[in-house]
């Protein structure tokens, strides 16, 4: 073999290990449905005394909406904990920070009791919003938890939607594991109050 074919050789596997690992890096792409500058899409959920709500109700103040696996999930638990931090620069923004899960509301609740914060939980019993939305994510659920929870979850998600119903933030996790700062969801809370 030749230098030259060496050469091409080196420069495809290196052209392939940057192509895998920027696909790695980007993870899932965001639906277009929940894309910055959409309005977001109505959707119909229940909230903690079973009643109905509807994601066109909000508009007339901003929100964080957060798509969340559960409280099975340590990331999810995890990342209730960090907004609890920010959660007083949130609702001092005007904003209500509201929780989709798939189930069951009652340990989510648990959760955010613990952590000594007022979030909205919203419930996405049959997943009809993570499909509408485009964030099912199949055979999520570990088998430990399937007898309980069911295979299929929700994507972890997080948005932010001004007071006029449109988003101005959307963050897909990469990985189960990665969750936004929430310094960064104030912050596109506070552009959008600027706005």
């Amino acid at each position: 073999m030749d230098i030259t074919a060496i050469l091409i050789v080196v420069a495809i596997i290196v052209i392939a290990v940057v192509l895998i690992s920027r696909s790695r890096n980007n993870g899932r792409p965001v639906p277009a449905a929940l894309r910055r500058g959409r309005p977001l899409p109505d959707f119909v959920a229940v909230d903690e005394n079973g009643d109905p709500v509807r994601s066109a109700e909000l508009h007339g103040s901003p929100v964080v909406m957060l798509f969340v696996r559960g409280s099975w999930c340590p990331f999810c638990s995890s990342q209730v904990a960090d907004l609890s931090v920010h959660y007083k620069d949130i609702v001092d923004l005007g904003a209500r920070l509201i929780l989709v899960t798939p189930k069951p509301l009652e340990t989510t609740r648990r959760v955010a009791d613990f952590f000594e914060v007022e979030f909205d939980f919203w419930l996405d019993a049959d997943l009809a919003i993570a499909r509408q939305l485009g964030l099912v994510l199949e055979g999520g659920v570990p088998a430990d938890h399937q007898k309980e929870y069911g295979e299929d979850t929700v994507w972890p998600t997080a948005l932010v939607v001004d007071r006029n119903g449109i988003i101005v933030f959307t963050q897909l996790s990469k990985a189960l594991s990665d969750r936004p700062d929430p310094k960064v969801l104030v912050e596109h809370l506070r552009r959008a109050q600027a706005n």
